[in-house]
């Protein structure tokens, strides 16, 4: 496919967003019902493209972990139907006021939410997110433009085909979910190109995927981010809460980013805490990569600067003792990717110290860092969680999917 074919494409996006701006939200929720209608009625098909991924994924020696992301099976499907059906039940963003009122001079300001028109969407491996990013989209009243991976491509075919059927038989044009044409990178290229065409871009994947999008796009970038996330252990840390977090937090789910990455534990603690924490993850089969203090025990695997500044999202974590809150904080300043870090305290002050001083998207206190996430905020749905500080910090759920325009009315005001 050519740039040529990109752009087309993005043009088509750009007409049925208009369309789709003024939709009601009658129209959009009957739409996201219908898309979860269409993949229970294609499931042979979807499930078998899939197969044909999985099959191709597995012969060409692709890691277990990653295969694993990219299965689907008719529970996996069923989940992206409801969660379809979720993101329908939320309340509409496009139109609320964010805030208005009148000023000194008569004229009526108003603030409300507004569409941005085209999202394109580049990630990888899962097509679960396919239909996700689709349905977030089409509520908070944006076309999408799908890139997911080369990998995944049968399936993503299938979803967006049985997607598409749906949203023209809610009455809205086809061309509000797309994918991109093309599986080489000449179609990403064209499409982080297609400024003015395509409105934002959002990476959802790897480091490597998201670096090269941030740098070689001139379309603005939205940019979700590696979790390189910690779990610090304070003086005054209730040592059952702490275990049970950090255990949670490194080994409930480790392919994801609000997994725990890195240990920090304090010296006032370290004697009683140590052996309960090495004991309980070696038991789950973590690797622990330590400082000389966790190296004084057995199984430890010696540290470096690269162990404390990776997101594993394997069953590895790095791990140290500090002198001070302080000394945490400064490790976490140095190697936190800002995504999710967390205390376990008893201690006001040092929760408030920690709260102040670490520079996250989420900050949570005796809290498992797998937390950070738009269904348990209560948000219904997220499209990734961002760690720029520009428009959205944290999980993005539909409000964070829209931009604002200000309103003005007035009764032959002139300046």
């Amino acid at each position: 496919m050519s740039t040529e074919d990109v752009l087309a494409a993005a043009t088509r996006a750009k007409e049925a967003a208009y369309e789709l701006a003024t939709a009601t939200r009658a129209t959009k929720d009957a739409a996201l019902e219908a898309m979860a209608a269409a993949l229970a009625a294609h499931e042979p098909a979807i499930l078998a493209a899939n197969t044909t991924d999985v099959e191709r994924a597995e012969e060409g020696g692709t890691a277990p972990n990653i295969v694993d992301r990219l299965r689907l099976t008719p529970e996996r499907l069923a989940q992206m139907a409801q969660g379809l059906r979720e993101v329908a039940a939320l309340p509409d963003p496009v139109g609320e006021v964010v805030r208005g009122g009148a000023l000194p001079n008569g004229l009526e300001l108003r603030q409300v939410r507004v569409p941005f028109g085209v999202v394109g969407m580049i990630y990888e491996a899962r097509p679960n997110v396919t239909a996700d990013a689709a349905g977030i989209c089409l509520k908070s009243g944006n076309a999408v433009l799908l890139r997911g991976s080369s990998s995944a491509r049968s399936s993503n075919a299938a979803i967006v085909a049985a997607l598409r059927e749906a949203v023209v038989s809610a009455g809205l044009p086809a061309d509000v979910v797309q994918l991109v044409p093309g599986d080489t990178h000449e179609s990403v290229k064209a499409l982080m190109r297609a400024r003015g065409l395509v409105d934002v871009l959002i990476p959802r994947g790897g480091a490597g995927l998201i670096r090269s999008v941030v740098e070689e796009s001139t379309v603005p970038v939205i940019e979700t981010g590696v979790g390189n996330c910690h779990v610090y252990v304070d003086a005054s840390a209730d040592l059952d809460k702490a275990l049970a977090i950090v255990v949670n937090a490194k080994t409930q789910r480790t392919s994801v980013c609000n997994a725990a990455e890195s240990l920090l534990v304090h010296a006032d603690v370290a004697d009683d805490f140590l052996p309960l924490v090495i004991d309980a993850l070696a038991e789950r089969g973590v690797r622990i990569h330590g400082d000389a203090r966790f190296g004084e025990y057995d199984g430890i695997e010696p540290a470096t600067d690269e162990d404390y500044a990776t997101e594993y999202l394997s069953l590895d974590i790095a791990a140290a003792v500090v002198d001070d809150l302080e000394a945490a904080i400064g490790h976490i300043r140095r190697y936190s990717s800002g995504h999710s870090d967390a205390i376990v305290t008893e201690s006001q002050s040092a929760a408030r110290r920690f709260v102040a001083a670490v520079d996250s998207a989420a900050v949570l206190v005796n809290a498992s860092t797998r937390f950070t996430d738009g269904g348990e905020f209560g948000f219904g749905a997220e499209i990734g969680i961002s760690t720029q500080k520009l428009h959205a910090r944290g999980p993005m759920g539909l409000p964070e999917m829209t931009s604002t325009k200000y309103v003005v009315t007035g009764d032959g005001h002139v300046r």
